[in-house]
């Protein structure tokens, strides 16, 4: 693992939490409320999840609180689910997902954000290239009074040039397009308060950019920038066909100002056949020149439809949108939910593939029975209305 390197830049400054102590100095138990939630979504990462696990177990272990491991399993086809469904720890609870299908990254973080119930969350990838050691440099931060601590990759190791460069051109574009600034080189990895991640489970979206819904709901935030690692192994589920899918998302989702600029160029183009018009009527009529005929006109004519069918694509892309988003459809299925605390098995699954929507809580699932309740939203009971802030040690 190369090395890393932690600068913290901050935006704006937060009051410090309060820490609850024993009368030895050591904090007081946290009860059932896990300290800490740490989601990892994984789609085919079956070579690298014995060594997340173990290393992550190993950041949390510096921890003086029971923390939680929540492992969202997004319809991979290797033996995942089955690795991720055996991963135990001494000290911390550990839960794993199972969706019914690859329904995307995004939907797979909304499924851990829907079901984690510690006071904070952290987004961490399973491939290893953002290390779970910053975990404990991320906890100060929270505890010094941040609700969002933003990780920025001041180094790419592992990517090609192409991708570094059209990653910050997506940023800037991004940025410009939008007025909610976006962190430009913050991926997924990030702490978020407990308070945040309620706000983001309220959001109705069904067509979701994390990244964009991460800063929508503002709070105190701070960047600590790092040097990210490569994959540890396997290959990456990102090509650039879906990356590009990714960033029109993301375009679309939080601006509509390429309508705007569609009207405009709709606009400029109307003007200039005016001009244009007038031009060859003047010269026509003063000075007796032919009017050109057939290339004029095909140029005329391909420039205009071409102009034409983007703007109606772009709109129609809009459209689309509220297609979805009409239909109501569920972010994501559930189809296997287990949880082992320390190296006792307790597992819940669901055998009718219980369906979590984005924009449900527990108490709104009023056509399931108490008990398939319990099993499929055993987390409601870890969430209460005003969270105790405590203060770690630095190790």
């Amino acid at each position: 693992m190369s090395s890393i390197t932690v600068l913290s830049q901050h935006r704006e400054r937060g009051g410090k939490r309060h820490s609850v102590q024993d009368a030895a100095g050591q904090f007081a138990p946290q009860g059932t409320t896990p300290y800490l939630s740490i989601i990892i979504p994984m789609f085919n990462e079956q070579e690298v999840l014995a060594t997340c696990h173990e290393r992550v177990c190993a950041a949390l272990d510096a921890l003086p609180h029971a923390c939680e491991l929540i492992y969202v399993d997004d319809g991979s086809t290797d033996e995942s689910w089955t690795i991720a469904s055996q991963l135990t720890s001494t000290h911390h609870q550990v839960r794993t997902l199972r969706l019914s299908r690859n329904f995307g990254k995004e939907a797979a973080m909304s499924a851990g954000l829907q079901v984690a119930s510690g006071q904070a969350v952290i987004l961490i990838d399973a491939d290893l290239q953002d290390p779970p050691e910053l975990i404990p440099a991320m906890i100060e931060q929270w505890q010094a009074g941040y609700d969002v601590v933003d990780m920025q990759r001041r180094q790419r190791h592992g990517e090609s040039g192409f991708k570094r460069f059209t990653a910050a051109a997506f940023y800037k574009l991004i940025n410009h397009l939008t007025e909610m600034p976006i962190p430009e080189n913050v991926g997924d990895f990030r702490l978020i308060d407990r308070r945040v991640v309620d706000e983001i489970n309220k959001l109705p979206e069904r067509t979701r950019f994390m990244k964009g819904l991460f800063a929508w709901p503002g709070f105190k935030r701070t960047t600590l920038q790092f040097d990210r690692d490569p994959r540890l192994a396997g290959v990456t589920k990102w090509n650039y066909r879906k990356l590009c899918h990714l960033a029109f998302e993301g375009i679309t989702s939080f601006s509509t100002r390429p309508l705007r600029l569609a009207t405009a160029a709709g606009l400029l183009i109307s003007l200039a056949a005016l001009v244009f018009a007038g031009t060859v009527f003047v010269k026509t009529l003063l000075f007796g020149d032919p009017v050109a005929g057939y290339p004029s006109m095909m140029l005329v004519v391909l420039t205009l439809g071409g102009v034409q069918l983007l703007s109606i694509g772009l709109l129609g892309e809009y459209v689309g949108r509220l297609f979805i988003e009409a239909k109501q459809r569920p972010l994501f299925v559930v189809m296997e939910d287990a949880m082992r605390k320390g190296k006792e098995a307790n597992t819940a699954s669901s055998d009718s593939k219980a369906t979590h929507n984005a924009t449900d809580s527990p108490s709104s699932s009023q056509s399931q029975s108490r008990e398939q309740r319990a099993m499929t939203y055993n987390w409601m009971q870890y969430i209460p209305t005003e969270l105790a802030r405590h203060r770690i040690h630095s190790h």
